[in-house]
């Protein structure tokens, strides 16, 4: 029988989002710990979302029935942990769609592997993660979604369906044993007639959570390797107009972090590849004094003014294992500062530097709401209703004071302002964008819809938040 909290009136764990900006309606958490516990739930009757680590800032994971937490759903560990390696030398790593990235590269490390990027927060789900198209940074690194191989869902109608990249298929099956495989990295096939195709695999990655329960995701891994960040600060705005392909591809992973000030960029943060740093264009500035007329900073940083570094992923070029510099923050501390709204809007790499020019020219309304904006980098996935999908992209990310009905009065004005770009919201932070615009955006959401209608026909994984992004 698969656990029950009843009662989730009292913890506030769940009946709240991590920063508290939002109050969960869910009459009941399940903590299913077997694949059979999840089928079970799914198809037990009313509405169903699954809930990870709350770090999204909109009701995409809220639901008025049932909360599903795969926080007990094989738990990541070392000693158990399997590392696959195929015919082809194509090295996977599986695990349950609930395990934490920190959890993950943690346990990876001590198997001599390591996952090849990750997002500033290592607390965060590896399911609700994909399936929100949420990234690290860098010109040459896709989203997390990016390193999925294969995805095991169960779907509204308890069916187990896996799916794997190079395959238009997915495999259905009833049985509650059955896991994901390692596929080819190649790219997926797609089937036009979503009525009757299997479920295309990508589709499936950043799916928002329509199509169904991510219970086991297989993840591309390689040997781990060695990272340094470095921090500059100071950095002068017309060399980011200049060249900001220079500036944003100077490292493996680099965030340029800004308050929107008259005279400069705050921080532009390095992390970079050890193995590739002295042959990387433009790496080789980590090792000195300036960065592009940055200054070196000679103390950690966080990239919030103010605020200790001591929850931060350690700096000064000191090298150190991937998952232990790729993150901004470290797994063993409270991530970013708590007290906060999230913004973030994705446009082409090509208009990085008109639309930057654009949301300055607000920094005047920006300003009095902002704590941080962070420019960042991704390479294109493919993925249906990923941001970065048909192109490399640059993403314009804002941490906001906690004052909710300001920010969300400001947005419709950055999102015209970002308009002529086709600027696209990240689907798990706040955005007004409407269904209108997002199918003008992403001209395969109407294949999304009808693949969601035809996975889950009675509704049980829909909410407020799909009906207002899928119409």
């Amino acid at each position: 029988m698969v656990s029950v909290t009843d009662d989730v009136s009292t913890p506030t764990t769940i009946r709240s989002n991590w920063a508290g900006n939002l109050e969960y309606r869910a009459a009941r958490l399940l903590r299913p710990t077997t694949l059979e516990e999840v089928r079970e739930a799914v198809t037990a009757g009313g509405p169903v979302r699954a809930v990870g680590s709350r770090h999204c800032f909109n009701d995409i994971a809220d639901s008025t029935g049932t909360h599903l937490s795969l926080e007990s759903f094989e738990p990541v560990d070392a000693s158990t942990l399997t590392v696959d390696t195929d015919a082809h030398g194509a090295t996977t790593v599986t695990v349950s769609g609930g395990a934490r990235y920190g959890d993950l590269a943690t346990a990876l490390y001590a198997h001599g592997h390591a996952v090849p990027n990750l997002a500033s927060l290592p607390h965060i789900s590896v399911a609700g993660a994909i399936a929100t198209a949420t990234h690290g940074s860098g010109v040459t690194n896709q989203g997390l979604g990016g390193a999925v191989v294969a995805l095991e869902i169960v779907t509204a109608t308890g069916e187990v369906l896996t799916v794997r990249r190079g395959d238009g298929a997915a495999e259905t099956s009833g049985d509650a044993g059955s896991g994901a495989a390692a596929g080819s990295a190649g790219p997926a096939e797609v089937d036009a007639d979503v009525d009757d195709a299997p479920l295309p695999f990508d589709a499936a990655v950043v799916h928002l959570g329509a199509l169904g329960i991510v219970t086991r995701v297989t993840l591309a891994v390689e040997p781990t390797f060695d990272v340094r960040q470095d921090v500059f600060v100071d950095l002068p705005w017309e060399s980011f107009e200049r060249d900001a392909d220079a500036v944003l591809g100077a490292a493996y992973s680099v965030s340029v972090f800004t308050t929107w000030r008259d005279d400069a960029m705050d921080q532009v943060w390095l992390k970079s590849r050890v193995d590739e740093i002295k042959t990387r264009p433009g790496g080789a500035l980590a090792l000195g004094e300036d960065f592009h007329g940055a200054r070196r900073s000679p103390v950690p940083l966080h990239p919030l003014p103010g605020i200790s570094a001591e929850s931060c992923t350690e700096q000064l070029g000191v090298a150190g294992p991937a998952h232990e510099r790729l993150a901004h923050f470290k797994m063993d501390f409270t991530p970013s500062n708590g007290d906060e709204l999230q913004s973030e809007y994705i446009v082409p790499r090509e208009h990085a530097v008109a639309a930057v020019a654009a949301v300055r020219a607000l920094r005047e309304q920006i300003a009095p709401l902002l704590q941080v904006t962070e420019i960042r980098t991704m390479a294109a996935d493919g993925f249906w209703l990923s941001p970065s999908g048909a192109q490399d992209s640059v993403g314009i990310h804002f941490t906001w004071l906690q004052r909710q009905p300001e920010v969300e009065a400001l947005l419709p004005v950055i999102e015209a302002a970002l308009a002529p770009f086709d600027a696209r919201p990240h689907w798990g932070k706040l955005f007004t964008t409407d269904a209108a615009r997002l199918a003008e955006l992403y001209p395969r959401l109407p294949e999304l819809r009808a693949l969601a209608a035809r996975l889950d026909p009675e509704g049980v994984l829909r909410n407020d938040y799909l009906d207002r992004v899928l119409g």
